[in-house]
């Protein structure tokens, strides 16, 4: 086990605390009327771009950030798996699973296509891509582990992810916004509409300020069909790693043909915290608890990420990963309207 330093422990005490205060300052405004559509955890992201202007000691926490974004990232994901209660998602019938599934891999490849049409590089592309078709900024920072870069471009692609993060928090809320305002004219009953806000919204914030607009029925059915993108997750992070590093192999020739494939080891923790929490009766309180310390740790994560980025750079990247990613939601909607119309 490696022995930290004084400075180190020191670096990680203060990137908790500042961290910390982020987190749950994002939790705090995230449960106000209108903000609760952006979510905690871009809130969190904001508010740790916004602790860059105290210098000092973001300087002094930097390793201690570069530590919590990492470890309390993978930490965040798996406690997130109690949020799946798999006998819900099964009771949801195969029809759900099956458009989740669809929804996912549609749209993941039809974002990423448009988005390196666009010339946006092979990374960002492939976060912003997982984002628009799982379940937002988590997704973001579950299928990012899964890109492995050499060192010195470990910044630009934090860049990516703050980038890739910000994209889909934007269009999903814009599009929570259109869902809404569409409900009326759509004449969806409230199973449809909830499932459609499920299979077309992008953060899990989204569906719910979507589907608790058609009532409580509506409400469930957004739930239910989100956490089965949700479940999507952990297969799509390995598949995306693994397709990754043999494309990577690939452009750099056979010197590199040896590297591993990674292995989200994290992501399993995931699926187990979901099949812990289905089957093991810790009562309603402790599930709660355990996906609240999830989101807590998640915005530590994110906003470690936002303290440690540089934003002025991702303005200027952000245009063509944008439009991609705002066609493809484009389509996943309509995809969605249709879907639900025909088969719920």
């Amino acid at each position: 086990m490696k022995n930290y330093s004084a400075t180190e422990v020191r670096s990680f005490g203060l990137a908790a605390v500042l961290t910390l205060i982020c987190a749950l300052i994002g939790t705090f405004l995230a449960g106000l009327p209108y903000l609760n559509l952006i979510g905690a955890l871009v809130i969190s992201l904001l508010m740790g771009m916004v602790f860059q202007v105290f210098k000092g000691p973001v300087q002094t926490a930097k390793f201690g950030i570069g530590f919590i974004s990492n470890k309390f990232l993978r930490l965040g994901i798996i406690l997130l798996g109690f949020k799946l209660n798999l006998l819900d998602l099964a009771r949801a019938g195969v029809k759900t699973i099956l458009l989740a599934m669809i929804v996912v891999t549609g749209t993941i490849l039809l974002t990423y296509t448009i988005a390196r049409k666009l010339n946006v590089e092979k990374e960002l592309a492939i976060l912003a891509a997982g984002g628009t078709g799982i379940c937002g900024a988590a997704a973001v920072m579950g299928i990012s582990p899964q890109i492995k870069v050499p060192e010195e471009q470990a910044e630009h692609q934090r860049e990516n992810e703050v980038l890739a993060v910000a994209v889909v928090a934007i269009l999903g809320t814009i599009f929570t916004l259109v869902d809404i305002s569409l409900k009326p004219l759509l004449h969806l009953t409230a199973t449809q509409f909830g499932v459609m806000a499920g299979a077309s919204l992008h953060e899990i914030a989204h569906a719910v300020a979507a589907g608790s607009a058609g009532g409580p029925v509506s409400l469930d059915a957004a739930i239910i069909t989100k956490l089965s993108r949700v479940l999507m997750l952990a297969p799509a992070a390995l598949i995306i790693g693994a397709w990754y590093q043999r494309s990577t192999n690939k452009e750099r020739g056979d010197a590199a043909q040896k590297a591993k494939l990674p292995i989200p080891w994290f992501m399993a923790g995931f699926i187990l915290a979901s099949i812990i929490g289905t089957f093991v009766p810790l009562g309603a309180n402790i599930i709660q608890l355990l996906v609240k310390a999830a989101y807590l740790f998640l915005g530590m994560a994110m906003a470690a990420l936002g303290i440690s980025v540089n934003f002025r750079v991702i303005w200027q990247r952000g245009r063509n990963v944008f439009l991609a990613a705002f066609i493809s939601s484009i389509i996943l909607l309509i995809f969605a309207i249709i879907v639900v119309k025909l088969f719920f």
